[in-house]
C-alpha cells in the first residue's frame, strides 16, 4: 500500500511537471539598458542579474549592459554596486528589444532591497507570503554574528544556546531542537545539516542568513517543523577578491580570517577561506586551579565552479570544521549556586573534547528558458570524542566519567544525501511560480560509549566500584521524499498557494550492553544481549494559503502549513525502566498564521507584522538518562504555542537606520505525561522549555563619511537584547528572569581598511543561557570586548 502511495505521488509531480513545461514560450527579446546614478552618472561595474536565470552581468564603462535571447516574459531584474542601494523592478520582456534606464540611489538615502531563496528561488524578501528575517553580510558583520548561538532575538521568537559542546538548542516559537532529531532546520549553502552532530555551528565568510518561522515541511521536509536557518556563505564571481581579518579580545581572544575568490578566464570561478580562533575559558576550575572550557578550532570553505555554458555551471564545495575544547560542558549545580559563584566550578576529570565535522556537496544547474533544473549530491561526516573521561558527577570526587575514545570506528557519523529539483524560470509568461522535486538521504550512526563508575562511586548511589557499563549502539537510517508547491496570482491583486510534500523513512538500530571490571582487559559479560529493531514512518506535509496586495508596497497572506519531526528508536541506557528500542512517532504541528509586508516613504520604512497560532501533537519529549548522558525519547505530550510578530526597519535620516523586532510567544502543554518520584504526573499548562515569552532586539546603526572625501567612512552601532521569562525543565523549576543585553561597536574605514572597536554583553549580565533537567545549568556568555581589523583587496 505504501508503495503504491510514494508510486502515485511521484505520477503526480512528474505530471505537474510536465503540464508546466508546456506552457512556456519560446519568443525571445533582446534585454538592453543604462545604470545611472542620481546625478544622471553611467556606473560601470554594476552587477545586473534576472532572477532565476543565467542572464547576469556587470555594466560596461559607460553603465551599459545586454542581455541577447531574453524569452518572452515577465522578470525580476535586480542591480548591485557597492556604495548604492541594492534596487530590483519587475519587468515585462515582450518586444524586439527592451531598453531600461536604471537610477541608483545612494546606499544612505534607502533601505536596501532583500534577495532571499526561502522559497529555492531568487526573490525579494518583502513580496513573499513568509515569515522571514534576512540578514546581509552587513548586517551580520555589524552584528559581530559569529556563530549560531548569537541569532538569538535577531529574528522574533528565536532562541539559541548550547551547554558549552557547540551542540546548539534552537527554539523559534515555541517549537524546540531537544534532541539529536532538530526541530529547526539548519542549511548551509543549500547542505540540510542533519543533526546536532554534522551541523556547523561557527559562521564566517556569511554572504547572508535567512530564519524562515514557522513549518516549512513541504519545501524542506523532515525537521524543519518550527522552521527553518539558512546560511549562505560568500561565492567567487568575476575578478579577484583577496580578503583578510585580525580580532584580539579579553579572555586571550585570537580570531584570524584569510581568503581569496578569483576567476581564471570566464568559464572557471575558484574561491577558499580559513578561520582560526582560540580563547581561554570564561570558567575557572577550583580543582586544577586554572581556567576551563579553553577552546580553539579552525574552519575551512572552498568552493570550485565550471560554468560550462550561459545555462550550465557545476559547483563543488568542501567545508572542514575542527575544534578542541579543553573542558566541555562547563555546568554548575542549581540556579542558585551558579549566581553566588558565578564561571567557577570543580572538577576532576579534565578531558580535551575533539570535534571533526566534513562537509562537501556537488551542485549541478541548469537555468534554462523551460524549466531550471538543480541537483545536489551531499556528504557529512562527524567525529566527536574526548581524548580521556570526561567528568559526569560535575565534582571532585572520582565518581562517574563517560569514555567514548573507541577509534574512528565509533562515535562516527555518517550522512549522505541527494536532491533533484525542477522550478519555473522568471520569464513564464504566467503568473505561475512552481517547483518540484525529490529528496532522499542515507544515514550511519555506530556510537559506543562507556560510563565508568571510580572509587567514590558509592557516593553517588552506586553500590559497586571501578567497573564500566558499556553501551554500542549501530543505527542506520534512509529515506525518500517527493514535493512540490506552487504560487500562483490568479487575479490581479488575489493569489494562492498549495503544496504538498510526502516523506517515508527507515530505521534500523542494534544495541549491546556489556560489564567490564577495572580489572579485566576485556567485558566479562552481557548485561545487554545484542538486539536489532527497525522502525518505518511516513508523513504528509501539506501547505495552503492566500495572498493579497493592497498594492506593490503593502502584502496580506494567511497560510496553513504542517511541519513534523522525525521518529526513531530509543537507545540503550542503565536505566532498567528506559527498554531499549522502544519506537517513539514522528512528531506533527499544525500551524496558521495571517500576516502582512508593509514599505512606505520609498522604501524608507518597512514595517511587517505576523500572528500565528500553532497545535502540536505526539511531542517527542527528551529524557536525559544519567550517569550515561544518553536521552530517551518518549511521545507523551501535546502543546499549544500561540503568538505574534514585529519587524520594522526605518532609515531615520541620512545614514542612521533603526531596526525592531519584537516576538511574544505563549507556548505551554495541554497535556504532558512524565514521570517523577515513582509516579506519572501530568504537567499540563506548563510552559515549554526554551522558550522567552518575549523577545526583543532595538538597534540603531549610523554610517557615515567624514568630509574628507569618499575613501572615509565612519560607522557606530547600539544594540539592545531583552528576552523575557523562560524555563529549562519541563517541571518549571528552572526560572530564568527576564534580563537584558547590550551590544556596541565603534568602527573607522579608509577605502578597503576596516578597524571595528566591538563590546558584546557589556554590562556583564548573568544569566542563565542552557539547563537540564537534573538541575545542572550553564551561564551565558559574561562580557567580550574587542578589536578588529580587516582588509579587502
Amino acid at each position: 500500500m505504501k508503495q503504491k502511495i510514494t508510486l502515485n505521488l511521484f505520477l503526480f509531480f512528474v505530471l505537474f511537471f510536465l503540464i508546466s513545461l508546456s506552457v512556456f514560450a519560446q519568443t525571445t527579446a533582446t534585454l538592453e539598458g543604462v545604470v545611472l546614478d542620481e546625478n544622471s552618472q553611467p556606473v560601470a561595474n554594476a552587477r545586473v542579474h534576472l532572477f532565476n536565470t543565467s542572464f547576469t552581468e556587470k555594466t560596461n564603462d559607460t553603465g551599459r549592459f545586454s542581455f541577447q535571447e531574453v524569452a518572452f516574459g515577465n522578470y525580476v531584474l535586480s542591480v548591485q554596486k557597492p556604495g548604492f542601494a541594492f534596487t530590483s523592478q519587475n519587468i515585462s520582456v515582450n518586444n524586439g528589444t527592451k531598453i531600461l534606464e536604471i537610477i541608483l540611489q545612494d546606499k544612505q538615502n534607502r533601505l536596501d532591497e532583500v534577495t532571499v531563496t526561502a522559497q529555492k528561488r531568487e526573490e525579494i524578501v518583502q513580496e513573499i507570503p513568509l515569515s522571514i528575517t534576512s540578514l546581509s553580510y552587513q548586517a551580520v558583520k555589524d552584528s559581530q554574528i559569529q556563530n549560531a548561538n548569537d541569532l538569538t532575538a535577531v529574528s522574533p521568537n528565536l532562541f539559541a544556546s548550547d551547554p558549552g559542546d557547540r551542540r546548539t538548542v534552537t527554539s523559534i516559537r515555541g517549537i524546540v531542537t531537544t534532541s539529536y532529531d532538530p526541530a529547526i532546520a539548519t542549511y548551509i549553502d543549500g547542505v540540510n545539516q542533519f543533526n546536532l552532530d554534522t551541523y556547523i555551528t561557527q559562521l564566517f565568510d556569511i554572504e547572508r542568513i535567512e530564519v524562515l518561522r514557522g513549518p516549512q515541511g513541504t519545501l524542506y521536509g523532515r525537521n524543519a517543523m518550527g522552521g527553518v536557518i539558512n546560511i549562505l556563505t560568500k561565492k567567487p564571481e568575476q575578478g579577484t577578491s583577496i580578503f583578510a581579518e585580525a580580532t584580539a579580545g579579553n579572555y586571550s581572544r585570537q580570531r584570524y580570517l584569510a581568503g581569496i575568490r578569483t576567476s581564471l578566464g570566464e568559464k572557471f570561478y575558484f574561491g577558499i577561506a580559513g578561520l582560526y580562533e582560540e580563547r581561554e575559558g570564561f570558567y575557572t576550575n577550583e580543582f586544577t586551579g586554572s581556567s576551563y572550557d579553553d577552546q580553539q578550532n579552525f574552519s575551512g570553505n572552498l568552493y570550485l565552479q565550471y560554468v560550462f555554458s550561459p545555462a550550465w555551471d557545476a559547483t563543488l564545495n568542501f567545508k572542514h570544521f575542527s575544534a578542541e575544547n579543553d573542558g566541555a560542558f562547563p555546568l554548575n549545580m542549581g540556579i542558585k549556586a551558579t549566581f553566588e559563584n558565578p564561571y567557577t566550578l570543580n572538577q576532576n576529570k579534565i578531558s580535551t573534547m575533539k570535534d571533526n565535522t566534513f562537509n562537501t556537496s556537488l551542485v549541478i544547474d541548469h537555468k534554462g528558458r523551460n524549466v531550471n533544473f538543480y541537483s545536489q549530491t551531499a556528504y557529512q561526516q562527524n567525529y566527536r570524542y574526548y581524548e580521556d573521561p570526561i567528568d559526569a558527577d560535575f565534582s571532585p570526587i572520582d565518581g562517574i566519567s563517560i569514555i567514548n575514545n573507541y577509534g574512528k570506528d565509533w562515535n562516527q557519523v555518517k550522512v549522505a544525501t541527494q536532491e533533484f529539483r525542477f522550478s519555473s524560470p522568471s520569464g513564464s509568461g504566467h503568473d505561475l511560480n512552481w517547483t518540484a522535486g525529490t529528496y532522499m538521504f542515507y544515514q550511519e550512526s555506530p556510537v559506543k560509549q562507556a560510563t565508568h563508575f571510580g572509587k567514590d562511586a558509592a557516593l553517588v548511589g552506586s553500590e559497586e566500584t571501578n567497573f564500566s557499563l558499556i553501551n554500542t549502539s549501530e543505527g542506520i537510517g534512509k529515506g525518500i521524499a517527493f514535493f512540490g508547491q506552487l504560487n500562483y496570482q490568479l487575479f490581479e491583486k488575489f493569489g494562492v498557494i498549495a503544496g504538498l510534500r510526502y516523506d517515508h523513512e527507515y530505521k534500523k538500530q542494534s544495541v549491546l550492553g556489556e560489564y567490564q571490571p577495572d580489572t579485566a582487559a576485556q567485558p566479562v559479560f552481557e548485561f545487554q544481549p545484542d538486539t536489532t529493531a527497525t522502525a518505518t514512518f511516513s508523513a504528509f506535509s501539506p501547505k495552503a494559503g492566500i495572498t493579497y496586495d493592497f498594492s506593490e508596497e503593502n502584502l496580506l497572506f494567511f497560510t496553513y502549513s504542517r511541519g513534523f519531526r522525525a521518529g526513531g528508536l530509543t537507545p540503550l541506557t542503565s536505566d532498567p525502566s528506559q527498554p531499549p528500542l522502544f519506537e517513539f512517532q514522528p512528531e506533527f504541528s499544525n500551524n496558521y498564521e495571517l500576516g502582512t509586508k508593509n514599505s512606505f516613504l520609498e522604501n524608507k520604512l518597512l514595517v511587517n507584522a505576523t500572528l500565528f497560532y500553532t497545535e502540536v501533537t505526539d511531542v517527542q519529549v527528551p529524557t536525559l538518562v544519567l550517569p550515561d548522558a544518553v536521552i530517551v525519547t518518549r511521545n507523551t505530550g501535546s502543546l499549544t504555542s500561540k503568538g505574534l510578530e514585529v519587524e520594522l526597519r526605518a532609515l531615520l535620516t541620512r545614514g542612521l537606520e533603526l531596526s525592531y523586532n519584537l516576538g511574544f510567544t505563549d507556548a505551554s502543554y495541554e497535556s504532558l505525561l512524565i514521570a517523577q518520584d515513582g509516579n506519572e504526573v501530568n504537567l499540563q499548562e506548563n510552559k515549554q522549555i526554551y522558550t522567552p515569552e518575549i523577545t526583543s532586539m532595538f538597534a540603531l546603526q549610523y554610517n557615515s563619511d567624514l568630509g574628507f572625501g569618499s575613501n572615509w567612512n565612519f560607522s557606530a552601532r547600539a544594540e539592545w537584547k531583552y528576552l523575557g521569562e523562560q524555563y529549562f525543565d519541563l517541571a518549571n523549576n528552572l526560572r530564568q528572569e527576564p534580563y537584558n543585553l547590550y551590544n556596541g561597536n565603534l568602527g573607522l574605514s579608509y577605502k578597503d581598511v576596516d578597524l571595528m572597536i566591538w563590546g558584546r554583553n557589556i554590562f556583564d549580565t548573568r544569566f542563565i543561557s542552557y539547563g537540564y533537567n537534573f538541575g545542572a545549568v550553564h551561564l551565558g556568555n559574561p562580557a567580550t570586548y574587542g578589536i578588529t581589523l580587516s582588509l579587502k583587496l
